[in-house]
């Protein structure tokens, strides 16, 4: 079997497998004890309940820095395991450029839990969309997808993965191969993206609260590269989210001077749910 090794175990997060888990498990716990940290949900989301989990948008740098914040996305997701079979994941290409979006022609991911099947069918179908490549190139460095698998095998014992690095492509394209791939009883669309970079901490909080607002409005042209690394595929959720009259929740914003950073230069984090209304009271 062809299997990606993982790029970045030992750097972003544990190599070891057992402190990998423990710290995941931790990490998770954390979040629910504080499931409102930092400038996390706005005063107003307690006037709705929320609905049915779609989609889910996470961070993706080191543990220590974006942890407790992806953190969040995952805990709210394990509430939702039973409507969970199936996970497309798109993030930013970081290492290779190109154009499009490429899908890896490997068999499964591995992290020290252990291997993920990547699902062939769902990448066969998808390789059938405009712009859309087979490229193990494009994902063998790639952290930006990488780094969610060790939350996902904690929470779910069994899914499909389709995993998808955007490249340099159209925002309209993006948003149709994300519809099309989302489609399907059980299927959780997770976009990984960072959000402000290299600021100082005031600057990156004001940075941060006006892209959280665009998420949260689902307002896909008012969030520009500078905001978010992951700003085209994080704009192509927001058009399909727009279409399927979808809610976004903001779950948690911070940034690594929060966490673990100094303060005279951040990175900024954030987490956010898109529900359907399927499921409110």
């Amino acid at each position: 079997m062809n299997v990606r090794r993982p790029a970045v175990a030992g750097l972003f997060y544990p190599a070891d497998s057992r402190q990998l888990a423990n710290e995941v498990d931790a990490l998770l716990r954390e979040a629910a004890r504080q499931p409102s940290a930092g400038l996390g949900a706005p005063e107003a989301e307690g006037a709705r309940p929320p609905g049915r989990l779609e989609g889910l948008i996470a961070p993706h740098a080191g543990y220590m820095y974006s942890g407790p914040v992806a953190a969040t996305a995952y805990r709210l997701a394990a509430d939702s395991l039973e409507s969970i079979s199936r996970i497309v994941l798109a993030g930013p290409a970081h290492h290779v450029p190109f154009q499009g979006l490429a899908v890896p022609g490997v068999d499964a991911f591995a992290t020290p839990l252990g291997e993920v099947a990547v699902d062939a069918e769902a990448r066969e179908r998808f390789t059938l969309l405009p712009g859309a490549t087979v490229r193990d190139d494009a994902h063998a460095d790639e952290h930006s997808l990488e780094v969610h698998l060790p939350f996902l095998q904690r929470i779910l014992d069994d899914f499909s993965f389709l995993p998808v690095v955007v490249g340099d492509a159209r925002v309209e394209l993006v948003a149709g191969a994300l519809e099309a791939a989302w489609e399907g009883e059980g299927t959780l669309l997770i976009v990984s993206s960072d959000l402000s970079h290299f600021l100082d901490y005031e600057s990156a909080r004001r940075t941060d609260v006006q892209t959280a607002r665009a998420i949260e409005e689902l307002r896909p042209d008012d969030i520009k590269p500078h905001q978010a690394c992951g700003a085209v595929p994080v704009r192509g959720l927001l058009h399909v989210a727009r279409r399927r009259r979808l809610s976004a929740r903001r779950l948690d914003l911070r940034n690594s001077g929060d966490t673990a950073g100094p303060k005279g230069q951040v990175v900024g984090y954030g987490s956010f749910a898109f529900e359907s209304d399927a499921a409110r009271a």
